[in-house]
């Protein structure tokens, strides 16, 4: 077990936390959280997980190794620094550079971010033989992170990019509906139900396939229905434009599912908004389509499903005889706020 931070993403106060640690859950990872601090997650766990998390996650932006800890002013930063062996990361002959980043307006002013990276380096360069500065083209790059009041600092071990999923955001799709979601957040609810490499994940309400493309780039097997013909042909459309080839593509009614056993279900059922919710209320669609669930899921396995905050879904699932494991709210505009709810199947007896 190594020390090591994730820096979050600022999109939402909890889902990148739920999200990094449904990752490590369902890749098999142990780990203890030692610290959440805003946008950063202090935790311990095996460094080999650090290689999934570019793989799967949305909301996770960097991980890296932890040197320490800090009350973020120069006094305590230098002192703390000066009992570090940076030999234990950093070879002779290496090169290196430091990164500081500000989570808002975190610290004491007078810590200048520009002027504690020149602090540390010169730090660095003093104790450490042998070794030199690239600000272009480092071997190995020091970040900090200043939130919380503290600087929390470290080896970066990754950087994760987000333009692959503004690449995938529903306008850029060529089949578009205005109820798609966005991608980042179907990623986020397909970490969060568990979805797993090489194993069945549906979408009974699969509309313009933002999850089945998501699940498909973390190698699942995806499976979509929607009771509308236009959405399956809108759907195979955009899978084959990002050259996905799904488990397949059901024309069927979500709550009459034509299946036998799924290893975990994501979904948004249809709001009627914009999307028909099948001559239905939204609360009997919902319940509807979490009685399917239920009968389709092994036991211990998940459903991540978004509904309107008002429609409290959380009461809905646990009437079934759902887990019911956390819930996250997003506002969409004045007249809606999703929750997504992430429920676990377990045993009536």
């Amino acid at each position: 077990m190594a020390k090591l931070f994730f820096l979050l993403s600022g999109e939402s106060l909890t889902l990148p936390v739920s999200e990094a640690k449904a990752i490590l859950e369902t890749e098999g990872y142990p780990f203890r959280v030692t610290e959440l601090m805003d946008q950063v997650l202090r935790l311990e766990t095996a460094v080999e997980s650090v290689k999934v998390i570019p793989v799967r996650s949305a909301f996770t932006r960097l991980c890296a190794l932890e040197l320490f800890v800090s009350n973020a002013n120069y006094t305590d930063i230098i002192k703390v620094v000066q009992g570090i062996d940076f030999g234990e990361v950093l070879k002779p002959g290496e090169s290196f550079v430091v990164r500081i980043n500000r989570i808002k307006t975190y610290a004491d002013q007078t810590v200048n971010t520009m002027d504690l990276e020149v602090k540390l380096g010169y730090q660095i360069l003093k104790q450490t033989p042998n070794v030199k500065v690239n600000l272009e083209h480092p071997d190995k790059t020091f970040i900090g992170i200043i939130t919380d009041e503290k600087l929390v600092f470290g080896l970066k071990l990754t950087e994760i990019s987000s333009k692959t999923f503004s690449e995938r955001r529903p306008r850029k799709k060529p089949f578009f509906h205005p109820s798609a979601m966005p991608s980042k957040l179907a990623r986020c609810m397909v970490n969060l139900a568990h979805a797993k490499a090489e194993k069945t994940m549906l979408d009974p309400f699969c509309g313009t396939g933002s999850t089945l493309i998501e699940a498909a780039y973390i190698g699942c097997y995806a499976l979509g229905v929607d009771a509308a013909k236009r959405m399956v042909l809108g759907c195979r459309k955009n899978l084959r434009f990002f050259s996905i080839n799904a488990e397949g593509l059901v024309l069927a009614d979500a709550r009459k599912l034509p299946f036998f056993t799924v290893e975990c279900m994501v979904t948004d059922p249809p709001y009627g908004r914009s999307a028909s919710t099948l001559k239905s209320t939204t609360r009997e669609l919902v319940h509807d389509v979490l009685m399917s669930a239920y009968e389709l899921l092994p036991n211990g396995h998940r459903v991540c499903i978004a509904s309107p905050k008002t429609l409290n879904i959380k009461a809905i699932g646990i009437s079934i005889g759902f887990k019911h494991v956390e819930s996250h709210f997003a506002y969409v505009h004045s007249t809606l706020t999703r929750e997504v709810a992430v429920f676990e199947k377990v045993s009536k007896i």
